[in-house]
């Protein structure tokens, strides 16, 4: 099986890390509560504590664990059970976001020509109303996907290099002509004077990093189909990590360059309509040519990452095995179209049940990071990799209670918070029935 070059690692990392929320965030929930300098305070703070987790991985990659990542790691060290639990929240995540993504792409589709998907009217769930349209125009970039995975990681990786070589240029220019355009005495007065340090502005910020860069650890995914060493490994997720932070910086202050914080809330794409108005209609091909791409790179990168873990969890029987069968090219068809299947059927519930579920995934992906430093630290032989698993561990409880601590400025939402007790209740009857058969197993030896 040939190996993934670095350029290609990289573009899937960043793919991952850059999403639809860069290009929405900065007008829903960005500059309306924090501005520009806490937001990217905030944002450059959040980096800086995954970062420190990423510390943690980098152990993680040198212990030469299988496929699987987070999991196999979890497994060998701390066993079947803590293994299954780290396991099962990033399943969900990872199968979350590649309809996330994938509902996103009409949007992009209906910025451009609106209206167009509108056709089809099959019902509203959560005041969403859904299209047949937009659900076969998800569909079809969901199955094009699975067919580029069908022919082989490689192919795919080749393939996330433009993609996100397209939206990092594009993002450059955009914010680069928006800046020549712009009335900056407007920005100056909308978000310097009189906005300074607010830490109340910055902790919902950082408390929603988890979710914005649970790409970056696509790469102990793909430990076993690299053609680079574990360090140069660890450098890459760094700087993607780095990238991903300035596109997001970057992307709010283009933001604000056109509209004031109250001006931005009230339109629904604030980014958009202001590339629009400032740039006209190249800018705003462009513009959507980087969220198309931004799109495409997350429902790919999760796509690989997703059956990397399937697979991973078959081999163990936590899932079932037959997910984990690879045909003699090495690719793992069965867990391919089992996640673009699961990825088409959740479009029918519309992207707002889709947000709720990806929502509620922050919390596992902060439990996944205390586990990957819990274990870290208790297996580290020196004390400056002890004392940055600990840390991490802390920052990972951190972010844990921000999302479950009811008057915590970043808490989860009520339907969110639904989801996740029922998918922990479905976790905790696989487990319980797991691990009776496993006993049970061991008994009759």
């Amino acid at each position: 099986m040939k190996k993934l070059k670095a350029g290609e690692v990289f573009a899937i990392l960043l793919g991952a890390i850059i999403g639809w929320g860069s290009f929405m965030l900065p007008g829903t929930k960005f500059l309306h509560t924090s501005g520009v300098i806490n937001t990217s305070i905030g944002i450059f703070l959040g980096t800086m504590c995954i970062v420190l987790i990423e510390r943690s991985y980098r152990y993680m990659m040198q212990q030469d664990i299988n496929e699987g990542g987070e999991f196999s790691y979890v497994l060998m060290f701390l066993g079947k059970k803590h293994g299954f639990i780290v396991g099962w929240f990033l399943f969900l995540a990872y199968l979350s976001l590649v309809p996330l993504n994938a509902t996103a792409f009409p949007l992009v589709i209906n910025k451009w020509s609106p209206g167009l998907l509108d056709f089809g009217y099959l019902y509203t769930i959560a005041g969403d109303a859904v299209y047949l349209g937009e659900v076969l125009a998800s569909a079809l970039i969901v199955l094009f996907f699975t067919y580029l995975n069908l022919r082989g990681t490689k192919q795919s990786g080749s393939v996330q290099f433009f993609i996100v070589l397209a939206l990092i240029l594009c993002v450059f220019l955009v914010t680069g002509g928006m800046l020549m355009t712009a009335d900056m005495d407007a920005f100056y007065q909308n978000y310097v004077q009189d906005n300074g340090f607010d830490f109340a502005q910055i902790a919902p910020v950082i408390a929603i990093t988890p979710f914005l860069f649970i790409g970056f650890d696509a790469i102990p995914q793909l430990v076993k189909d690299m053609n680079l060493s574990r360090k140069r490994a660890s450098l890459m997720a760094v700087t993607a990590l780095l990238i991903g932070m300035s596109c997001y910086i970057l992307l709010n202050f283009a933001t604000a360059l056109a509209y004031g914080p109250q001006e931005a809330y009230q339109l629904d794409w604030a980014l958009g309509y202001g590339v629009m108005e400032h740039l006209g209609k190249f800018g705003f091909l462009l513009l959507v040519i980087a969220l198309g791409s931004a799109v495409s790179g997350g429902i790919n990168g999760f796509m690989i990452c997703a059956v990397k873990l399937i697979g991973a969890m078959g081999r163990e029987d936590v899932l079932p095995r037959v997910l984990s069968k690879t045909d003699e090219r090495g690719v793992a068809r069965k867990a391919i179209w089992f996640v673009s299947l699961v990825g088409i059927a959740a479009c029918f519930f519309g992207r707002e049940v889709v947000n709720w579920v990806v929502d509620m995934c922050s919390f596992g992906a902060a439990v996944t990071y205390f586990y990957v430093c819990l274990t870290t630290f208790l297996k580290a032989d020196t004390a400056r990799v002890r004392i940055e698993a600990a840390v991490g561990a802390f920052l990972s409880v951190c972010f844990a209670l921000l999302l479950i601590v009811p008057a915590s400025p970043a808490a989860l939402s009520v339907p969110a918070r639904i989801f996740l007790g029922i998918w922990i209740a479905l976790g905790a009857v696989l487990f319980v029935r797991l691990f009776m058969k496993d006993g049970k197993r061991q008994a009759s030896r």
